[in-house]
């Protein structure tokens, strides 16, 4: 961190302290990077129940009369119509398809949510304020004024409803409430990012070091406790497994939403910035998003080259040794005619080739 830099702080900094967190700097951000160990906080989100602080990504609010018109034209997904308490994945691109950032537009009764990447932050909203010049809309950065925290894993809604005087259990995939409790202003939506069950909460930043202690009960130090926090480290390696992309990754302004195997958020039968592009594209896109399996366990890093023989065909985006099922994996862009499933690759790794295969993607799935 170079003198004089200033990187922000989450409401929970503190609490991370106190909890022995490893504290890194993330797009600006000093965020925990993990607390007892990444492989102990993986395993422990896909068997049980963990907190993330992601209090740095951005949460922007959308009021006025514009705003449903303005985010149709920005985003690829068809949004005419939801309604509140909806949310919908979406990415939000360029005129020539490049990805600005993915993003979560969530409606209510009277305004809407857009929470975005932290590293997009500055960007999303200087695009929202272009695009809303002259029209109906004000945008309001709500990021500094909040905290957000997500809370994952298999037994989360049974740890969550005990906590929480509301019927969670009912509320469905990117469905969210909203209301106030005690004076103070709440939503908790169903969504996450790590391929488990669970929610995401969006609380004032005064109160959340109590919406803490709830999750953590008496003992600060969370070790022997049913709900235990995690950090970047294992969101990475979870969201990995779960084939979820992310930015600077498998998307970026180089990447289009089809290219980066998103087609499901796209809906090139609506006009948005960048359909197009797509719809030029969409018949013969000369690169895929592939999973790799890899012999060994040597770690494919981004970057990594993709060979068959001397020629390179591809390169990784994402690699991890998967704590689930203790395998070598990436996600990688892999010309489209290499890029069927079965299908057998060298990934360079310092220098030399190591045998992979392409595997269908997500490598891990959740039981219903």
């Amino acid at each position: 961190m170079s003198q004089g830099f200033v990187v922000n702080r989450v409401p929970l900094h503190d609490v991370h302290v106190k909890l022995g967190a490893k504290l890194v700097d993330f797009a600006g951000w000093e965020m925990p990077l993990m607390y007892r160990g990444i492989i102990e906080e993986h395993l422990h989100t896909r068997s049980g129940c963990s907190v993330f602080d992601v209090s740095h990504m951005g949460r922007l609010r959308l009021t006025g009369g514009g705003v449903a018109a303005l985010l149709q034209r920005v985003c690829t997904r068809n949004l005419d119509g939801i309604a509140p308490g909806v949310s919908r994945y979406s990415h939000m691109c360029r005129e020539d398809g490049g990805i600005l950032d993915d993003v979560i537009v969530s409606r209510y009764e009277s305004e809407w949510l857009v929470v975005c990447n932290a590293s997009n932050r500055e960007k999303i909203l200087a695009w929202l304020n272009r695009h809303a010049a002259g029209h109906d809309v004000s945008v309001t950065d709500l990021t500094f004024d909040t905290a957000m925290l997500a809370v994952q894993g298999p037994r989360t809604v049974e740890i969550a409803e005990r906590l929480v005087p509301l019927d969670l259990k009912s509320l469905k995939r990117y469905h969210f409430v909203s209301g106030a409790y005690m004076g103070m202003r709440y939503s908790i939506f169903r969504s996450g990012y790590t391929g488990e069950d669970g929610f995401e909460a969006i609380v004032p930043a005064g109160v959340v070091k109590m919406v803490s202690k709830a999750l953590f009960g008496s003992n600060e130090q969370a070790t022997s406790h049913e709900v235990k926090p995690a950090g970047l480290g294992a969101r990475d390696t979870l969201r990995m497994e779960a084939a979820m992309p992310l930015y600077g990754h498998e998307l970026t302004e180089q990447v289009d939403s089809l290219t980066a195997g998103q087609a499901w958020c796209v809906d090139l039968k609506k006009d948005f910035i960048g359909a197009e592009a797509m719809r030029l594209s969409e018949t013969g896109l000369p690169r895929k998003l592939v999973g790799l399996e890899l012999e060994g366990r040597r770690i494919a890093r981004q970057g990594a080259r993709l060979l068959l023989g001397d020629r390179a065909v591809g390169e990784v985006t994402s690699g991890t040794l998967s704590p689930t099922l203790g395998k070598s994996i990436a996600m990688a862009f892999l010309a489209s005619e290499h890029a069927a499933a079965g299908s057998a690759i060298n990934v360079e790794i310092a220098g030399k080739p190591t045998a992979a295969r392409v595997v269908k993607l997500p490598f891990y799935k959740r039981a219903k």
